[in-house]
């Protein structure tokens, strides 16, 4: 895979990197990642992604752009109020990186459809703001054997790991599912909403940036991931801390656990 004149300056301070150099370079050009969610998470990651010269990005969101988004959700500007968030993602991601095939996917990601979308992708990244997607991606991603990277925000604080669930650890055990982690998502109305309790705008970009770069160095094969660890961001204190967890073998995906709230 061959680079133009324009692509080699463009990603000039890359190739000189040794841990990413030229075979780096083209790892990013093949790669082929979905973000879900082109909100306050998913406007860092589609930008990193873009500017570091990942081939193709999938997108997913079917939201419209709301002049309250434009506090934390950085991708789009004033004049998309009113479009739809794939479609001014689609234009910033232009602007950004001409190299890069955006894929627009106008829709609300389901159980029903979320295999088939992720199977034709290398590496997912979740940004969603609700449970259910977030059960429905990371099941998908389990099921058709897909890197997933996964994050949340609250009001000050942020959450991020990997998941490799299809894989075994170095031990031998098997990798955790997210269903390892968070068994069952909270009940309706126990977690409030961004709208209900805030949301510091700068938050997002902070957690959405380590997002991003846990996606490139899954392409990348580089460095440290996050599988088995959560990562937990307290923005008032800016106090990083790292969490291990396990494989739970009641788990309804990999473990010996009932199925039941898993896709079949």
């Amino acid at each position: 895979m061959s680079f133009s004149p324009d692509e080699i300056e463009r990603y000039a301070r890359h190739l000189v990197l040794p841990e990413v150099g030229g075979p780096g370079q083209q790892k990013l050009k093949a790669a082929r990642v979905l973000v879900i969610g082109a909100g306050g998470l998913g406007s860092p990651v589609i930008q990193y992604l873009a500017a570091a010269g990942v081939g193709t990005i999938g997108i997913v969101d079917d939201d419209i752009v709301a002049l309250s988004n434009l506090q934390r959700q950085i991708l789009h500007g004033t004049g998309d109020v009113g479009r739809e968030k794939v479609a001014s993602a689609f234009d910033a991601v232009g602007r950004l990186n001409p190299h890069v095939t955006v894929e627009t996917h106008a829709t609300r990601l389901t159980e029903e459809g979320a295999r088939a979308l992720v199977a034709d992708y290398d590496i997912v990244a979740d940004g969603s703001d609700n449970f259910a997607t977030r059960y429905a991606v990371s099941d998908a991603c389990c099921l058709e054997g897909r890197p997933l990277v996964t994050a949340a925000v609250g009001r000050f604080d942020g959450s991020l790991t990997t998941l490799r669930p299809f894989e075994t650890g170095p031990g031998g055990a098997p990798n955790p599912t997210y269903r390892c982690l968070f068994p069952k998502p909270p009940a309706a109305g126990v977690v409030p909403t961004c709208a209900e309790a805030g949301i510091l705008g700068v938050l997002t970009g902070l957690v959405g940036t380590l997002q991003a770069l846990e996606v490139l160095k899954e392409i990348l094969g580089i460095g440290q991931g996050l599988v088995g660890r959560l990562l937990l961001v307290d923005a008032l204190s800016l106090r990083f801390e790292t969490l291990g967890y396990a494989y739970d073998p009641a788990n309804p995906l990999t473990g010996t656990g009932p199925r039941s709230g898993a896709p079949a």
